[in-house]
């Protein structure tokens, strides 16, 4: 039995949008805890938002043909019902509604969509969730991008990122020592000088189809034409994967849920579903 919750969230800036040239992305969470993803765009002024994911359910996010985004998991956050308030990781300021990307250590998926989407997951900025990404029939390459493995379990100490003194989030070398040659800046700005470090090397072993650091394209970045993506957080990599699409339900972001009145968003609420 999978009980789970969904919306179709449509980043349309003009009315009728055609659901066609959309791509689904549906985030899930497998995880045994409350999560609050963020999705920003990174080409574009489109809005961005975030929500709350409770263990076992599912959200479908439809975006369009030629969006680039990244979409990330928030944890041990606590908002008020205004939606303000803090996250242990993942933040993305003090609002459920994310308009900038989270803070680091984070997993982060990111994809850029057209005829030939390129997508991948990231731990550049660390790890705080497992995420994967797994295409559903698409053409090409169409492999599964990201981490199943719990990186926090075996995170070196000068690593490790601690929420109430339990370790939370595993940190990017970078993000501790925010050296040149952990984050390839200055004279390791390219992929010739800026090579895998003893670090990167513990995330890449642990995922190895995750970017560990900022040149690891080769092994990282995959294509993948005419498909939507199951985006599944704490799920095996391996996990058969399905549609939850509901295209009955939608809201634009030119209207944020946030910003809507109580009346309004009861009308916009999604309903509970179980499937065998």
């Amino acid at each position: 039995m999978h009980s789970s919750i969904h919306i179709i969230i449509l980043i349309a800036l003009a009315a009728g949008l055609n659901l066609s040239n959309c791509t689904n992305l549906t985030i899930v969470n497998n995880c045994h805890e409350t999560i609050w993803p963020g999705i920003t765009a990174t080409n574009t002024t489109l809005t961005g938002c975030g929500f709350v994911l409770k263990p076992g359910e599912s959200t479908v996010f439809s975006a369009p043909n030629g969006w680039g985004g990244r979409i990330w998991g928030r944890t041990g956050c606590d908002f008020n019902k205004n939606g303000n308030g803090t996250c242990q990781t993942g933040a993305c300021g003090t609002t459920l509604t994310c308009t900038s990307p989270g803070d680091p250590p984070a997993s982060i998926a990111e994809f850029t969509l057209g005829d030939t989407t390129f997508y991948d997951v990231s731990l550049v900025d660390g790890f705080n969730l497992p995420l994967t990404v797994t295409p559903i029939q698409g053409k090409g390459d169409c492999r599964v991008a990201g981490c199943d493995t719990d990186l926090r379990a075996n995170c070196p100490p000068e690593l490790t990122f601690r929420s109430d003194g339990k370790p939370s989030a595993c940190r990017s070398a970078c993000n501790v020592f925010d050296s040149d040659e952990y984050c390839c800046k200055g004279m390791y700005s390219n992929p010739v000088t800026c090579m895998p470090t003893n670090y990167s090397k513990i995330f890449k072993t642990a995922c190895p189809v995750a970017y560990s650091y900022a040149y690891d394209d080769p092994t990282s970045i995959i294509t993948c034409s005419t498909t939507d993506f199951v985006v599944s957080f704490c799920s095996p990599r391996y996990a058969k994967t399905r549609t939850f699409n509901n295209k009955n339900l939608f809201l634009t972001l030119t209207l944020t849920f946030d910003s809507m009145q109580e009346s309004d968003r009861t009308m916009l609420l999604p309903r509970k579903q179980t499937r065998m």
